[in-house]
């Protein structure tokens, strides 16, 4: 294990760092999508919503890792990011709290993280690269979760906004993977670029950003067509901007959803039907 955390250890402190910091801002960002829940939340409370982020990160990860980790090494790359996210916080608590910071439920804290993590999301199966109805599904319960955490059960608005936060990053986190060089860590301390829009920070990273997600999918004999903002590219809109823009997608989601229903369950398209989503 040694060699190869020895051999990834700048890639693994990296993808610590952002996993943590884009957990703290999401966690912002939640907040301030729903202010009147924000007031009523505890310490305790963010805490979980933070480590619902790392969790599903860490999901991610685990598939990330099988496309672009020689598989000899993926177990042990996992365990050292493991270890690395478990050093990383220990740094980032440590101002606030220390030397009365407890360093082993810190580890037991990330343990228990990485567990849950796959116990709840790797019944899932797809591949993290292709577009498909389980990939939505899995996004969708992690979504419903933060928002029951944040105490707002079956709040769309939410559920889509924790969903794009958690996808924002899978471009940011491959690119490290590959060895590509991430954002200055003042940035990353900030404003994460898996929730940023500046086209300076995309031009750095060479990611890109979805800022509008519309989907229509079929479970069973129904079709739900839904479509979401980023949060940051939400809060840079005006009022009156967003009521046109909410008029505008409601239109092109009642479109795209008639129209989806109508092939999907026809008979030419009945693969397609199969696949779950447009």
């Amino acid at each position: 294990m040694a060699t190869t955390t020895t051999e990834y250890k700048e890639r693994l402190r990296q993808l610590a760092e952002l996993m943590l910091a884009v957990s703290g801002e999401s966690v912002t960002m939640m907040k301030r999508n729903a202010p009147e829940q924000a007031l009523k939340l505890k310490r305790q409370d963010e805490w979980g919503i933070y480590l619902e982020f790392l969790k599903v990160m860490f999901n991610l990860m685990d598939r990330l890792v099988a496309l672009h980790i020689p598989m000899k090494d993926q177990m042990e790359f996992m365990n050292g990011l493991e270890d690395a996210v478990t050093q990383q916080l220990k740094r980032v608590l440590e101002p606030a709290f220390g030397n009365n910071a407890d360093q082993m439920e810190i580890v037991l804290t990330i343990g228990t993280t990485v567990a849950d993590s796959r116990q709840t999301y790797e019944k899932y199966k797809f591949l993290i690269s292709e577009d498909s109805k389980t990939k939505h599904e899995m996004f969708r319960d992690f979504g419903e979760k933060v928002a029951d955490a944040i105490g707002a059960p079956g709040n769309a608005q939410l559920s889509s906004a924790a969903t794009l936060c958690a996808g924002a990053v899978v471009p940011a986190l491959s690119s490290i993977l590959q060895g590509q060089a991430p954002p200055s860590q003042e940035a990353s301390q900030t404003a994460p670029p898996a929730v940023g829009t500046s086209t300076e920070q995309k031009q750095s990273t060479g990611q890109e950003i979805k800022l509008v997600s519309l989907m229509s999918s079929v479970y069973g004999e129904e079709v739900e067509t839904r479509w979401g903002l980023h949060p940051r590219f939400r809060e840079d809109l005006t009022p009156s901007e967003l009521q046109q823009l909410t008029k505008l997608l409601n239109r092109v989601a009642k479109i795209l959803g008639e129209r989806y229903a109508a092939v999907a369950f026809s008979k030419d398209w009945a693969s397609w039907h199969k696949a779950g989503h447009a």
